[in-house]
């Protein structure tokens, strides 16, 4: 089993920022990829950014300029630091951790943090 935390959610004005965390423990595997995926009013979930353990990222195109994604291996932590938040962003941010290998796939998700862009 894996554990995600999820920390950094709130209300903010366009333009204004946002760092979300998450916090992975519990079954940890060396290789993984975490990411940041949201789900807006009436969407369905979509990918925002993810990173491996080796620091590869991967953005949508929505977010790419805006949108950092970093992680620190020691801690098991993935922050997104979101910059230039539109309404748009506004949807609930799950974290998710995924591991795969011959026999064993892992796939782990956070509860959610809700991220509103309003003025």
């Amino acid at each position: 089993q894996v554990q995600l935390v999820e920390s950094g959610g709130g209300s903010v004005q366009p333009g204004g920022s946002l760092r979300l965390s998450c916090a992975a423990s519990g079954r940890i595997f060396a290789i993984y990829t975490m990411g940041w995926y949201h789900r807006a009013p009436g969407k369905q979930r979509e990918l925002v950014a993810t990173i491996t353990n080796t620091g590869s990222t991967k953005y949508a195109d929505s977010v790419k300029g805006r949108f950092t994604i970093s992680r620190d291996n020691a801690k098991m932590t993935v922050y997104l630091q979101m910059n230039s938040l539109k309404p748009e962003d506004t949807a609930v941010y799950y974290c998710n951790y995924y591991h795969y290998e011959p026999g064993n796939e892992m796939d782990y998700w956070g509860q959610g943090t809700q991220v509103t862009v309003s003025s």
